[in-house]
């Protein structure tokens, strides 16, 4: 991701800052969760970048996935249910020399997050948003969502799902995200290749990941994804060509691919908003004429 006018460094630190690793907080899903392998990707994928621990904030909704931030040494914010892109848009216009990283799960960004999910991605905001998608709801154990596949038994379908699943990566592709990829739980160093190079994609980077829920999800296991996935590198797809990404993301059944489905430049919003041209707002006058004191309240 492009940083303009990094925050502030932190004082009372030596030369060398402290990169985004592990928090103290240990995870509490279930043993098995497809999520503790969505949590080492991006582990492993900020590592890489070496970005310092106080340059990335990293938001969540409501979920098992939500939890995600808790157990990264970096900034976090744990918003309400379907409004992690909110959330993470409004961090990025106040502090656009912050890398931000979304994390949510199908039923909080597809469900109730929907039209965030849109906008988001037709602005061009320069932010990645990673999704763990067990195709369930997980936390309040066991109802549809809205990729739960068409016939699917759940809690809240005894007699099988009736609705035709949301395809998000489709769904990203004619909503104009830039760089739009899905990747496997079950193949992490893949999956950390996909969220380090979306967080470096200068434009709305969207990782759709296949994350199993061991609990609830007895249908979309670890074994269904690996019997069916394949990498779209692997198979020659071009990921400039529109069509082809398209029609790609329409295949499901025997063969499932994973990888990088397009990837496109155009200017991001914050390439387009001239009050940001002068760098971040948060580092910008407050331009209340001698009368700054006002934030003190707030502060």
């Amino acid at each position: 991701m492009s940083q303009t006018a990094a925050p502030p460094r932190p004082t009372g630190l030596g030369a060398a800052l402290p990169v985004v690793g592990k928090s103290d907080t240990r995870p509490t899903w279930c043993p098995g969760c497809g999520d503790f392998g969505v949590v080492a990707a991006v582990e492993m994928a900020v590592k890489r970048l070496q970005l310092p621990s106080h340059t990335v904030v990293v938001i969540s909704g409501i979920g098992c996935s939500s939890n995600l931030p808790h157990f990264l040494s970096s900034y976090g914010f744990h918003g309400i249910h379907g409004r992690v892109l909110p959330v993470a848009e409004g961090i990025r216009w106040a502090n656009h020399g912050l890398t931000v990283i979304g994390t949510g799960g199908d039923g909080d960004g597809f469900g109730i997050g929907a039209g965030h999910f849109v906008h988001a991605m037709r602005r061009n905001v320069d932010l990645t948003y990673v999704t763990m998608d067990n195709q369930i709801y997980g936390l309040t154990t066991g109802q549809a969502s809205p990729t739960s596949t068409m016939g699917q038994k759940t809690k809240s379908t005894p007699n099988g799902v009736i609705e035709n699943p949301i395809d998000p990566v489709s769904l990203a592709l004619a909503s104009g995200a830039t760089y739009i990829a899905r990747g496997f739980s079950g193949d992490v160093k893949h999956l950390a290749d996909l969220v380090a190079n979306g967080i470096q994609h200068k434009g709305f980077s969207f990782v759709d990941v296949f994350s199993p829920c061991v609990t609830y999800n007895k249908i979309n296991t670890f074994d269904f994804f690996r019997q069916r996935v394949y990498k779209l590198e692997s198979a020659g797809h071009d990921p400039t060509d529109l069509v082809a990404a398209w029609q790609r993301s329409l295949e499901w059944g025997d063969k499932i691919p994973i990888g990088l489905f397009y990837k496109t430049d155009r200017p991001t919003y914050e390439d387009l908003e001239e009050v940001l041209a002068a760098g971040p707002l948060a580092l910008q006058p407050a331009g209340l004429r001698g009368k700054e004191s006002l934030l003190d309240e707030f502060v």
